[in-house]
């Protein structure tokens, strides 16, 4: 009996519209004649959903009784006996009342495949066992039931159903998922902006991955090996080279011009290990593409062309970035290079770029700071060719019957001695020209196979090829080494202009500074130490080492990443008597303590751990001394500045602080002394009505004026650091009331659930808070519009949403709102000065939470009130339907 088929309606949330997408297929079936039917849905009493059941034969449901109560759950075994061509059967993910056939709904669908019954089902992307983690560290809610996501995977056919945030918060305003009385609670809690953008982007990627792999499989069932480019791949061929960073980058540009573009970085290493490609580069390298959101991979292969071009074809790239051949022009006689031998065999189905940089044409040398000497390789090479070159010239001219003449020789082995000077330097040229002298007179010059001269004209050649030879060599040696030193002093001058352009622009850090120090001159740790005077210990301004304390290699054996605590070590005890002989490890923390150091001035010094310098690195390291004085003064100077920022931001405060008092305090002075004046006047009999008038009005008059003056104290305290929050463990409901008594109690509806946890706070600091708060909605809410006060539990916090149908307040404002002596829109002036919200933000903070602004869905504005929910107690769910989450 062949399987039956699976088709899965996949949701970023409950009421995008899975059901009524599944009962809408299942009616274009049912008219085309299929035979289907309803193993189970459930329309949560949407009308709509509802509405598309009518029509649809229905399974009789399974009673199920458990713990006093009746459940109904799908009847597998009546579906089975039914035996239809296609079942509908809704919540993939539900979890069986015990007594059931099977645990899982999902089992379940698995016996009627089995059967060979089609079935159509639907399921949320936060049921995805894979993705629980994910999904509670974005909503605060574990989602108790899941299904596998290989139950998923094998379906025959996924079909995302997707809608906007913006749109489903519309639609559960206006009704259509949840009953009036949960939309707020479920707006404020799973159903915040956040939350729905998230767990969308999670549906968009795992759907993306799922179509990936049906068009991976179909592509090695039919053993398709050209690119399909039905997705943007980009493969980066590294070579461990500097240049690496630039391709990464150029790549990360084009993916970023096209959505859902990847890039996938390789390096590829011979097998026997043998490379010139730094390991510090590579470690830095894979940081960097992960970091821009790319892949690292390590390929070994043979023929790096061919396996640059099988991992691009494997991974079904569309495009291949490579640098340009860091070779010179001579060295292309050994063959075209990885460049051209890709772009040749790469085929019309990959795109191959090649990328310009810095280090095009300029060789695969050795780092800057070894200078001009040469390297092992070289001069073993140089070697072989000054003395083993006269040698097998030896042999092939005395193989001849007919040499060409003593001059010809002559020359051949001066360009001998010239290839030695061009490899070695100048000892194997002297060398070649010393053992090619010797061979020219025993082999070449009459008499032969002795070392007498007999013509004394050629004595005088012998000697001159010995001259020219050393001329020659000494001049090629002068020349490399001369091309050598060039090239170090156009990197050095690169590096010093990189440095003062950076530290004029203000773009490097101290930190950033030292550790490109401890890069370039391939240190262990680099430390500024500054003192006082000649007589005060060293102190540490700022350090930089090559990997965290502890670390060394990971298990794979690559670099550990820089630290990122880069200070860790400045400030360790000065090393005495047996201490300080014994082997220093980590920062130095005096300069006589390190490998090298650097003076700057009377009082200042760099100093490096890991190696000796040679005397010509310490020109640059001068220069780096320098720049770094340079930046931490420079950052010393922002702290003063902003310091000084602080003092102007005092005195503007002061200065609103007199507006406020000669306008907003005098106007309720202004009443007080009216009212008060006109009851002390005996020209006017005033009624029993008209005194309590008055008195009403010079109690308001006190009560605007003491929350003025509360705003204005509670803004100091804040502005000069005094505010010390006493936090204690606390319920919400008993602080929450006690802040509504300045406002109509007709004005607000509370409503804080009792299974709340408890907060951690200071009382008065949150009844101040809230209060604030909520006068601040009430005047911006139309009358008989009551602002809802609603608290609620997301994982480890608690949130306090004050609503109101205002006019709300534009994006772009709603960070303003929160400055001190601030008014939005027409509010009248003698409606206070401005303080309320920054008041209420400032204590929010002291006490550890977060005070924000957003929209209220249908119009308003809602201000989130985030605390710190008690450590270990356990939390309770949001307030939602039990199928939000189930």
């Amino acid at each position: 009996m062949a399987r039956g088929k699976l088709r899965i309606y996949l949701g970023a949330a409950p009421g995008v519209g899975k059901t009524y997408a599944m009962l809408s297929e299942g009616h274009r079936r049912a008219e085309r004649g299929t035979d289907l039917v309803v193993g189970f849905v459930e329309h949560h009493a949407r009308p709509r959903t509802e509405v598309m059941l009518h029509g649809l034969e229905a399974v009789p449901r399974r009673e199920i009784s458990y713990r006093d109560a009746t459940f109904t759950e799908m009847d597998v075994d009546a579906v089975l006996a039914r035996r239809p061509a296609v079942a509908l059967v809704d919540e993939l993910a539900h979890t069986n009342v015990p007594g059931s056939r099977n645990p899982k709904r999902w089992q379940d669908v698995e016996e009627l495949l089995q059967a060979g019954i089609d079935v159509i089902s639907a399921v949320n992307i936060q049921h995805l066992e894979s993705l629980g983690d994910v999904v509670e560290s974005i909503t605060g809610v574990r989602q108790r039931e899941t299904v596998p996501d290989e139950v998923v995977r094998r379906a025959d056919q996924i079909e995302l159903v997707d809608m906007s945030p913006q749109a489903l918060r519309r639609r559960m305003a206006h009704g259509n998922i949840y009953a009036s009385d949960k939309v707020n609670a479920a707006l404020s809690n799973y159903f915040r902006p956040g939350n729905l953008t998230a767990l969308r982007e999670l549906a968009l990627l795992w759907t993306a991955d799922r179509v990936d792999e049906y068009l991976q499989q179909y592509r090695s069932e039919h053993s398709i090996r050209s690119t399909w480019q039905a997705r943007e791949r980009i493969v980066v061929g590294l070579t461990g080279g500097p240049e690496g960073r630039t391709l990464i980058r150029r790549a990360s540009r084009m993916a970023a011009k096209g959505s859902g573009s990847e890039v996938l970085a390789v390096y590829i290493a011979r097998s026997d290990g043998l490379t010139s490609a730094s390991p510090k580069e590579l470690a830095v390298q894979r940081t960097l593409v992960e970091d821009l959101g790319g892949s690292f991979h390590h390929v070994i292969g043979e023929d790096i062309p061919g396996a640059l071009l099988e991992f691009a074809r494997g991974v079904n790239a569309t495009q291949i970035v490579l640098g340009s051949s860091r070779r010179k022009t001579w060295q292309y006689v050994f063959g075209p290079g990885v460049g051209a031998t890709v772009a040749r065999e790469s085929g019309p189905d990959l795109d191959v770029h090649i990328v310009t940089h810095e280090e095009v044409a300029k060789g695969r040398g050795l780092p800057v700071a070894r200078g001009a000497r040469l390297g092992r390789s070289r001069i073993v090479a140089g070697w072989l060719a000054g003395v083993g070159g006269p040698l097998l010239l030896t042999v092939l001219l005395t193989g001849l019957e007919n040499g060409p003449g003593l001059a010809n020789d002559v020359l051949l082995f001066l360009f001998m001695t010239v290839i030695a000077a061009l490899l070695g330097g100048l000892l194997p040229a002297l060398a070649s020209a010393a053992v090619g002298s010797m061979l020219l007179n025993y082999y070449f010059t009459p008499p032969t196979h002795t070392l007498t001269v007999q013509d004394p004209t050629n004595i005088v050649a012998i000697v001159i090829f010995f001259a020219v030879a050393v001329a020659v060599a000494s001049v090629v040696d002068v020349a490399a080494r001369r091309t050598h030193q060039a090239a170090r002093l156009r990197a050095e001058s690169e590096i010093l202009s990189f440095l003062a352009g950076s530290v004029l622009r203000g773009e490097t850090s101290l930190e950033a500074l030292l550790e490109r120090v401890r890069e370039t001159f391939g240190m262990e740790s680099v430390a500024l130490l500054e003192r006082e005077s000649d007589t005060s210990p060293w102190t540490c301004a700022g350090s930089a080492t090559a990997t965290p304390a502890g670390a060394g290699q990971g298990p794979n054996g690559e670099l550990a990443p820089p630290a990122q605590d880069r200070g860790a070590e400045c400030g360790r005890a000065q090393p005495t008597g047996a201490q300080a002989a014994a082997p220093r490890s980590g920062m130095p923390v005096r300069p006589e303590d390190a490998d090298v150091d650097m003076p700057v001035g009377d009082h200042m010094a760099l100093a490096l751990n890991g190696r000796v310098l040679p005397a010509e690195d310490r020109r640059v390291l001068a220069a780096f001394a320098a720049q770094a004085v340079v930046v931490l003064d420079r950052q010393r100077l922002v702290g003063q500045a902003e310091q000084a920022r602080e003092l102007a931001e005092g005195n503007r405060i002061r200065t609103a602080l007199l507006a406020a008092v000669s306008h907003d305090l005098r106007t309720p002075l202004a009443g007080i002394k009216a009212a008060v004046t006109s009851l002390r006047s005996d020209d006017v009999a005033w009624s029993d009505e008209d005194e309590a008038e008055l008195l009403a009005g010079i109690e308001d008059g006190a009560d605007r004026l003491d929350h003025l003056v509360g705003n204005l104290l509670d803004m100091s305290r804040l502005q000069t650091g005094t505010v010390t929050p006493l936090i204690r463990e606390i319920d919400l409901d008993e602080v929450v009331p006690m802040a509504l008594g300045g406002v109509p109690e007709a004005s607000v509806t509370l409503d804080i659930p009792e299974e709340l946890p408890m907060v951690a706070v200071d009382p008065g600091l949150l009844e101040r808070s809230v209060a604030n708060i909520v006068e601040n909605a009430v005047k911006y809410s139309p009358q008989g519009r009551p602002v809802l006060v609603a608290a609620s539990a997301l994982g480890a916090r608690v949130e306090v949403r004050v609503a109101d149908r205002g006019p709300g307040v534009p994006d772009s404002a709603k960070d303003r709102i929160f400055e001190p002596f601030q008014r939005y829109g027409d509010a009248p002036r003698g409606a206070g000065v401005g303080l309320g919200l920054a008041v209420a933000r400032g204590f929010a903070e002291a006490m550890g939470g977060t005070l924000t602004a957003e929209d209220t869905p249908g119009g308003g504005m809602t201000m989130v009130l985030t605390l710190r929910a008690v450590a270990g107690r356990p939390l309770a769910a949001p307030d939602l339907p039990a199928h939000v989450t189930s």
